[in-house]
């Protein structure tokens, strides 16, 4: 019988010793080495570039469709309001269908799969001739978003070697960025059925690619198909001597041959990394990020803040990008908990002086200054002219495009590289989803009563509760949240078993 990877807890146990990486380690976790891995995720992130391309197509099109000569497809504000929050719904269900397709299909294939809801969802909405076309499509493409976002950080989490698995974590964020900013220019050029169809692109593409792909080398352990799995880490790793660490992975699958049972999710070994990925999705979408993206424009329109829609989207979409590319530079190299704390912090700053502006800025509310906000959606709203010019307005713009980037380069890309890290293998697949399907749920409920906070308490409540939140965030940082830069998978679930704090001894 093999010796399992953790011997008896001592005080002097060091559970994780920190040897010095040899020189052949060192040379593997090189751009050369693992060139296959940056292969094998870019063909999994297209994911995520759908995914960050459908959650704002929304952008152009419902101003388009608002003006639309055909009855069937015009929408008034209602209907706008359910065009742009039904993808939410649809990213949840996602979610919940990632619980079990992640395990029984498997990381690769389940990425696949959500390419046939996507497709169907551009092809109706690029064909519509009424709103069910429209919202059906919208839907399905959530769906697809919200299966991938189960899905893909688990396959990346588990095909990359620690030394890079921080940067490469923070890929499926940065992707996202780039879907948004893709939309955004496309949609100065494009008609809005030409922009679902441009929407299938992508999705074609990561199909191609993820069938020359090797699936998840700990899944086809998890599935007894040793063989393949041995095939796929040395493909991945681009070398035959793969021998020990395939060996620690098989130790680790071995003794997780079987399912969480219900009794064994109320182990502590469990449940602990269970509800540390669950609050970290939880608060992430409780800092503001998806109200504050839905009703960007309307929120700057009731600061005074007069800034083209085109303008707001560009310079939002190029700060995500610069913040999404820090994290990722600076993730295997300060630690995930060192961005948590920074992101959290900026977080905090941001929503506190937008906060404080509403309630005490040169600009007065008039009676009616949240009604744009009761009716508004995406691309919904008219400036009107300002009278003069107060540098003090810049302020909301500052704050918000602060608080993207705090969000951007932690709380953004690093609660989905720790859900799929700190999981256990024999729950990763069902965990991740329910991680989703939690994020999304709340996104929904935050966007929806949104502006029925505004309207009952004004502006500021709203950026008040979002800074507590970003308070609690750093709390939760400190007290629940491991550091796992440069630890294996199997490291990090060895370490749930000591019921420790920390990784250090």
């Amino acid at each position: 019988m093999q010796e399992p990877l953790l011997g008896a807890e001592g005080l002097d146990y060091d559970t994780f010793p920190e040897a010095p990486a040899s020189p052949r380690e060192r040379t593997r976790a090189g751009a050369l080495q693992n060139r296959r891995v940056f292969l094998a995720t870019f063909a999994a992130v297209l994911g995520n570039f759908s995914f960050g391309y459908a959650l704002v197509y929304t952008s152009p099109v419902i101003p388009a469709l608002k003006l639309s000569s055909d009855p069937a497809l015009h929408l008034n504000k209602i209907q706008a309001s359910w065009f742009g929050s039904v993808f939410t719904l649809g990213a949840a269900a996602g979610g919940l269908s990632a619980m079990v397709l992640n395990d029984l299909l498997g990381r690769k294939l389940s990425i696949m799969f959500s390419a046939v809801p996507s497709v169907i969802g551009y092809a109706l909405m690029a064909g519509a001739h009424g709103l069910w076309m429209l919202l059906l499509g919208r839907t399905l493409t959530g769906f697809a978003g919200g299966l991938t976002a189960a899905c893909i950080p688990v396959y990346v989490s588990e095909i990359a070697p620690p030394g890079v698995r921080g940067a490469l974590g923070a890929t499926p964020q940065l992707m996202a960025v780039f879907g948004s900013l893709s939309l955004y220019a496309l949609g100065l050029l494009l008609p809005w059925r030409w922009l679902a169809v441009a929407g299938e692109g992508p999705v074609l593409v990561m199909i191609l690619l993820l069938s020359f792909m090797p699936n998840s080398p700990r899944f086809l352990l998890s599935k007894g198909r040793d063989e393949e799995a041995l095939q796929a880490l040395t493909w991945l790793r681009a070398d035959s001597e793969v021998h020990w660490e395939f060996e620690q992975i098989q130790d680790n699958v071995r003794r997780q041959s079987s399912r969480v049972s219900w009794a064994e999710a109320q182990d502590p070994r469990v449940y602990r990394p269970l509800l540390i990925a669950v609050l970290m999705r939880f608060l992430q979408q409780l800092t503001g990020i998806t109200p504050i993206l839905v009703y960007l424009q309307t929120i700057f329109d009731s600061t005074s803040v007069v800034l083209p829609s085109q303008q707001d989207a560009a310079i939002v979409g190029a700060v995500r990008l610069v913040s999404v590319l820090i994290a990722a530079v600076t993730m295997d190299l300060a630690g995930r908990k060192v961005l948590l704390y920074v992101s959290a912090s900026i977080m905090f700053v941001a929503n506190l002086t937008l906060g404080l502006y509403v309630q005490f800025g040169p600009r007065s509310l008039t009676p009616n200054s949240t009604v744009g906000l009761e009716i508004m959606t995406l691309g919904d709203t008219e400036q009107s002219p300002a009278t003069s010019f107060n540098y003090l307005t810049l302020i909301p713009l500052l704050a918000t495009m602060l608080f993207i980037m705090g969000y951007a380069m932690g709380w953004g890309p690093i609660t989905w590289l720790l859900m799929s890290e700190v999981l256990p293998l024999r729950a990763r697949g069902v965990a991740s989803g329910l991680c989703v399907l939690v994020s999304w749920l709340t996104a929904f409920v935050l966007t929806k009563y949104f502006l029925l906070a505004v309207n009952a308490f004004g502006l500021q409540v709203p950026f008040f509760f979002f800074s507590a939140i970003c308070l609690l965030s750093l709390l939760f940082t400190g007290c629940c949240v491991p550091e796992t830069k440069g630890r294996s998978l199997e490291q990090i679930e060895a370490f749930f078993h000591t019921r420790r704090m920390s990784f250090r001894p």
